[in-house]
């Protein structure tokens, strides 16, 4: 039985442990990689019999064996993906972990990682919102019109965010408020333009919202026994696609009395290079919204570039499922490759390739449809919307067992 765990041991230890776990959860590290991080630093810190219990909202540590256990519960805000902050913590952990750091000089530099500024400045990342947007339409197969009016909406809900992220009960409604004003914006180009397909144009602008991302990591979590995690996490995305399907479907309706647009037109076709261009931008655009550090972005766009490309021709050869599990695998496989080999976060090139491959546009068809009483339609988006999500879980964990993951992260 391990010794209890006294004040005079512990005095830093669970402290730094507590504070890596915080800044990992506000980092987006889904519940199995964050639990077994700590699991990991635990032990080298003089810990002995940790056990972590992370979910979107709280995370619990217990060190020790009853009766002489200590239990910790913190409250924490769901927090938005940041690879920058990730790679820092991962270089930090990895010094703990092999005893080349003390434990206060561990907590000072973690103060310093939590408290850095934003990696990149305000208008950049404005800049990447709409290239991401425009990037989506392209692919989604819209043209010049619908790629344009995707950007412009890409650039909307950055401000948005922008404005309610200073007013607490408007942030509640940033989803909501942003689809209603990409409908909107996506009507009133398709009166005054002409040829435009609204569809196409404000799920395009809305790409960095939609939840695909959380949606597939709510499945690993589920596949890997995390079972409160993955469930709280997959309620949260059915309400995140609510309210963006209701305030598209508000903001069509709206639109539709003020300007009379029609059905969604047939987009005008662009050149076949505009995809590689799009392909070849995207992956950067998202490295930088999601704060990747800019000397690894050439590994983001290869690896977004690799499970595009795969997954592209696995849906023509086999079909979406067997396509988006390819293609998730190729991602995973070259993320766990780059990871052992120079020593870095898998998640860095992993997650912005996770993100071209990801059916958030099929979970807001299925909205609108159920919406719009069209049950039978909407239920059978929402049954390829799941089976999409899990092949997209399966080829990441089939990419752990190809190719093991360096560490935790």
């Amino acid at each position: 039985m391990a010794a209890p765990i006294t004040h005079e041991r512990t005095a830093l230890a669970i402290p730094l442990v507590l504070r890596l776990a915080r800044a990992l959860h506000a980092s987006g590290v889904p519940a199995h990689r964050l639990e077994e991080s700590m699991a990991q630093i635990a032990p080298r810190l003089g810990l002995q019999a940790a056990q972590f219990l992370s979910a979107p909202t709280s995370l619990v540590a217990a060190f020790g064996e009853p009766p002489d256990q200590r239990t910790y519960m913190l409250r924490i805000e769901p927090g938005a993906v940041d690879l920058g902050r990730l790679s820092d913590l991962d270089a930090l952990m990895g010094e703990v972990h092999e005893g080349r750091v003390a434990p206060v000089d561990a907590l000072q530099r973690l103060e310093v990682i939590e408290h850095q500024p934003p990696r990149y400045s305000r208008l950049l990342t404005f800049a990447c919102f709409g290239i991401a947007a425009a990037s989506a339409a392209r692919f989604f197969g819209g043209g010049w019109r619908e790629v344009v009016v995707a950007g412009a909406i890409g650039l909307g809900t950055a401000l948005l965010q922008a404005v309610t992220r200073r007013v607490p009960a408007a942030e509640r409604l940033y989803e909501t408020g942003a689809a209603l004003m990409a409908a909107l914006v996506a009507g009133a180009a398709g009166a005054w333009l002409g040829h435009v397909s609204p569809f196409i144009a404000s799920v395009a602008g809305l790409i960095v919202l939609l939840p695909g991302l959380s949606l597939t990591t709510a499945l690993t979590e589920l596949a890997t026994r995390n079972l409160v995690s993955g469930t709280a996490r997959l309620a949260g995305v059915t309400m995140t696609f609510l309210g963006i399907g209701g305030g598209l479907a508000l903001g069509a309706a709206i639109g539709s009395r003020l300007w009379h647009v029609g059905p969604n037109p047939s987009p005008v076709p662009l050149p076949a290079w505009t995809e590689w261009a799009a392909l070849a931008i995207a992956p950067l655009a998202l490295a930088i919204l999601f704060r990747a550090r800019f000397r690894e972005a050439h590994w983001v766009m290869l690896a977004g570039a690799l499970a595009f490309l795969v997954a592209r021709l696995g849906t023509h050869a086999w079909g979406p499922e067997i396509g988006t599990f390819a293609g998730a695998a190729a991602a995973g496989i070259a993320a766990n490759v780059y990871a052992r080999a120079r020593r870095r976060v898998a998640a860095v090139p992993l997650v912005p390739s996770i993100i071209l491959l990801i059916p958030g546009s099929i979970g807001l068809r299925s909205i609108s449809s159920l919406i719009a009483r069209d049950v039978v339609t909407g239920v059978a988006l929402a049954f390829t919307l799941v089976l999409v999500a899990v092949a997209l879980a399966a080829g990441l964990l089939f990419a752990n067992v190809a190719v093991s993951p360096r560490r935790g992260l």
